[in-house]
């Protein structure tokens, strides 16, 4: 199978970034074993609050968490991208460390504190300084391959276990199984992303060299959004913007109605829609829809398929994966290295 689309045939991909997200699907299915039978898990009675530590390409495991599990936990689910943990992290705490690289400042300062406070830690990493303190810790290590070009092309490998783990506990039953209909979606879209004229491909072609804004609902399309805007940051290189439905409705299309002859030049929708939204989310949709016709150069709509919320953020996920790469491919940008925030990350260290 010719894992690279036609439209990037002779753009530069230096880290093999189309493929990577081609690869998506057998990402996801091998992580789960990776993430079942670790030793050292808290006993679900002792769990009192579930926590998610990460940032960039591997934060985003906490919003998967929070669309999927977190509807279904019978304790609530907090995700940090920052350097501090709330103050109720303890002995009651299980906290997710994840970080690609491991290396990650925030992360693996927020991974000591909650080692300090007591909390059961499981890290999910390639290795660096977060495996090592695990390891000093007695905390099980999820490891995640370091043949992944990137960290934001990891997503299966950083984003399941902690689902899986969540289901050996005893929090989340059925997780496998939501995860095995995921593999089978992710499946059925890359045939149809692989093929000359894709749903990306158009979408990259719509938006063109404009900046797009995404529209989404509830936790699921806020963890989709959030990935689209990220892709295009990283991938394309281009700025891009995000909202959520209904939070959206009480405050940003009411700023729509100053420059409209700017934004009808600059900006394009992209609504992300999926089958969880709230019968009145849906209404809204189209209400904005009227409002936002006059004020942007187009309005797009990618809708996910398959069974189940996860099936269905993934989906998505994986369609704007190819959506940024297409646009990268236009443009003649290579969507692997991201030396602008390799360069902030030197001078942090640099002090």
């Amino acid at each position: 199978m010719n894992l690279v689309p036609p439209t990037a045939a002779d753009a530069p991909d230096t880290l093999g970034m189309f493929e990577a997200a081609a690869g998506l699907p057998e990402q996801v299915a091998m992580s789960v074993g990776a993430a079942h039978g670790l030793d050292g898990l808290p006993d679900k009675a002792y769990v009192e609050n579930v926590v998610v530590l990460g940032m960039g390409g591997s934060g985003i495991v906490g919003d998967v968490m929070v669309a999927v599990a977190g509807p279904f936990l019978p304790v609530p689910v907090s995700v940090v991208k920052s350097y501090d943990l709330p103050d109720f992290v303890g002995a009651g705490s299980l906290v997710f460390a994840v970080s690609f690289s491991g290396d990650t400042e925030e992360t693996v300062e927020a991974a000591g504190e909650a080692a300090d406070a007591g909390a059961s830690l499981v890290a999910v990493t390639t290795g660096g300084e977060l495996a090592s303190l695990a390891d000093e810790w007695g905390a099980p290590v999820v490891p995640v391959p370091h043949d992944i070009p990137q960290p934001r092309a990891g997503l299966g490998a950083m984003a399941m276990p902690p689902l899986i783990v969540l289901e050996d506990i005893g929090l989340f039953p059925g997780a496998s199984q939501w995860v095995a209909l995921a593999v089978d979606q992710l499946r059925r879209r890359r045939d149809q992303l692989l093929r000359a004229g894709s749903v990306a491909d158009e979408v990259a072609r719509r938006i063109g060299r404009t900046i797009p804004m995404f529209h989404a609902a509830q936790d699921l399309g806020a963890a989709a959004a959030s990935r689209w805007k990220s892709q295009v940051n990283e991938n394309a290189k281009s700025p891009a913007f995000m909202a959520v439905y209904p939070e959206l409705c009480h405050n940003e299309i009411a700023g729509w109605g100053q420059n409209g002859d700017v934004t009808r030049q600059v900006m394009t929708l992209v609504n992300l829609r999926h089958d969880a939204e709230h019968p009145q989310v849906a209404r809204r949709f189209e209400l904005v829809a009227d409002v936002m016709l006059e004020v942007v150069s187009d309005i797009v709509e990618v809708r996910a398929e398959g069974e189940g919320d996860l099936a269905q953020l993934l989906d998505l996920v994986m369609v704007g994966d190819f959506v940024s790469l297409h646009m990268a491919a236009r443009e003649g940008v290579d969507p692997g290295p991201v030396p602008v925030l390799d360069q902030l990350k030197q001078r942090l260290r640099q002090g």
